[in-house]
């Protein structure tokens, strides 16, 4: 019996690591009960400069693209992250070692867009931020603004970007994981590696890791 319960662990432990490099990663429901209550997180959240190597775990990963603009009311489609008019234009994109993933909120789950580590591009002349071992670049689609000119619709993605990497650094702050917003990125790199459409627009990105001792 013991045999056999060490084996079906192994199993579950290799199936895990599978999953990290397959094309589609389903993440686990969140945690809502974790971490420190928010006046204690906003008290100590912090810009990181320093970024630890050590692989984010799975259930913090979950956790933290889900609090950056997962679906919170599941009945409505609604996000943790407000959109002006309910756009819901910002995608988040997952850069890590094994490649880039986008975040599809409505099934909580990562789908491989490229299976590359392009962490250098995003860090651009800051290599120290391409240490973390993931950074979360926010891409505004402005297309899905029912109205509006370019120019008032771009104001409304830079505040829901802003938002969203706000949701980014309070649920680290929250959780003890270092992060920063940052607009610093090699945009045309960017644009041409992930065949990003004229209405989509590069915002912000946050590296993320464990705290650097």
């Amino acid at each position: 019996m013991k045999k056999i319960i060490i084996l079906i662990w192994f199993i579950i432990f290799a199936s895990f690591l599978f999953a990290q490099d397959a094309k589609t990663i389903v993440l686990n429901p969140p945690d809502t009960a974790r971490g420190l209550p928010v006046m204690k997180a906003l008290s100590l959240r912090a810009s990181a400069t320093e970024f630890d190597t050590t692989r984010i775990n799975f259930q913090d990963l979950s956790d933290l693209l889900w609090a950056s603009n997962g679906v919170n009311r599941p009945e409505s489609g609604k996000r943790t992250a407000p959109s002006a008019l309910n756009a819901q234009d910002i995608d988040v994109y997952v850069f890590m070692k094994s490649g880039i993933y986008l975040y599809n909120a409505k099934k909580h789950l990562l789908e491989l867009i490229v299976d590359s580590d392009y962490r250098n591009v995003i860090a651009d002349k800051q290599v120290n931020v391409a240490k973390a071992p993931l950074i979360c670049l926010l891409v505004s689609d402005i297309s899905r603004f029912s109205f509006g000119k370019d120019s008032v619709k771009l104001v409304w993605a830079a505040v829901d970007a802003g938002i969203v990497s706000q949701n980014i650094s309070i649920f680290c702050a929250s959780v003890g994981l270092a992060t920063r917003p940052r607009a610093f990125m090699d945009q045309q790199i960017l644009r041409e590696i992930l065949k990003l459409k004229d209405s989509q627009y590069l915002m912000l990105n946050n590296p993320v890791s464990y705290k650097k001792d």
